[in-house]
């Protein structure tokens, strides 16, 4: 089963992965690059939001030990999209109702998708 990565705007990457019955289910948000730095959610948006309050967490257990934290590994990319303005409402209205940006809510939303497609048997 493979995880879908981002990267978030701290520019670490995050990996969601769902997490079996027997891990508990939910999904699972891991920063690679800071090993042990990882939370879990019952959703993905909630799984994003706890492992960003991790990494927040982790990054200030570095700065008050006196070491560096890891660096980030790769930068961020940007990808634009026009949507019909019917579309953009729903996606508005949904991102308000869950409390969060519409940004976060369509990755959440692509992730997801990824993440199902990698599960999904592949035919040849």
């Amino acid at each position: 089963m493979k995880a879908a990565r981002k990267q978030t705007a701290d520019g670490y990457r995050i990996t969601i992965r769902p997490l079996s019955k027997d891990e508990g289910g939910g999904y699972l948000a891991e920063y690679p690059e800071i090993p042990g730095c990882m939370s879990d959610g019952e959703t993905i948006e909630e799984a994003i939001s706890n492992g960003r309050e991790a990494l927040r967490d982790c990054l200030e257990v570095f700065k008050e030990s006196g070491r560096k934290a890891p660096k980030p590994g790769i930068e961020a990319a940007q990808w634009r999209q026009r949507l019909p303005r019917t579309l953009y409402l729903k996606l508005t209205e949904q991102a308000k109702s869950e409390g969060v940006s519409i940004n976060s809510l369509v990755t959440a939303m692509i992730a997801e998708a990824i993440g199902s497609r990698s599960r999904a048997p592949r035919h040849r």
